[in-house]
């Protein structure tokens, strides 16, 4: 009888234009062998992970929040941080260079706010996903920062038990706004 290589689970997110999730089974050398950037987390024949990284930038002027944040990102395996910024223009200069796949940001930032930021980081690092942490949770404020593209939305406040959740919606292409925004409307 034939020795037949083993499949593998792959849970995977192709980006082109949009992300797709599909879960299907492929042999394991077949995964990568496309044109896209693909995202992976793969189970193995023994049940073990696999998890491909997801390159983190956060920006946030107060330090003793960003060690915060970066204590919450490392519960996640795959989620690496590459970078932080403490001010908008900073922020968008790292993030031009950088090239992240994933951007936290709050709104309230020295010399460029954050809806701003956005805007000018899209242009720079248009594939780059945004996540809102901050403190505003005034409506028409989160709908401005909504309207221009970011996908997700986080008290600082909720950031504990919300932020991962948000990552993994906006990294799949939803939209995440936390449950105390959404009491306030």
């Amino acid at each position: 009888m034939r020795n037949r290589r083993p499949f593998v689970t792959a849970h995977l997110r192709v980006r082109r234009r949009t992300d797709n999730l599909l879960t299907t089974q492929y042999p394991p050398t077949g995964i990568f062998q496309t044109g896209y950037k693909v995202v992976a987390t793969i189970l193995d024949t023994d049940g073990r992970q696999g998890v491909s990284t997801v390159r983190t930038f956060v920006v946030d002027d107060y330090e003793p929040f960003l060690r915060y944040l970066r204590s919450i990102l490392g519960r996640r395996p795959g989620l690496q941080v590459i970078g932080e910024a403490s001010d908008g223009l900073e922020a968008v200069q790292k993030a031009q260079d950088l090239k992240p796949d994933l951007i936290l940001l709050d709104i309230r930032l020295p010399t460029l706010n954050g809806i701003e930021v956005s805007q000018r980081i899209s242009r720079v690092a248009p594939h780059a996903k945004i996540v809102f942490v901050t403190q505003e949770a005034d409506p028409d404020v989160v709908r401005a920062v909504l309207d221009h593209s970011p996908r997700g939305y986080v008290l600082k406040l909720d950031a504990n038990s919300e932020l991962l959740h948000a990552v993994d919606a906006v990294l799949e292409g939803k939209q995440f706004v936390s449950k105390g925004v959404k009491a306030r409307r």
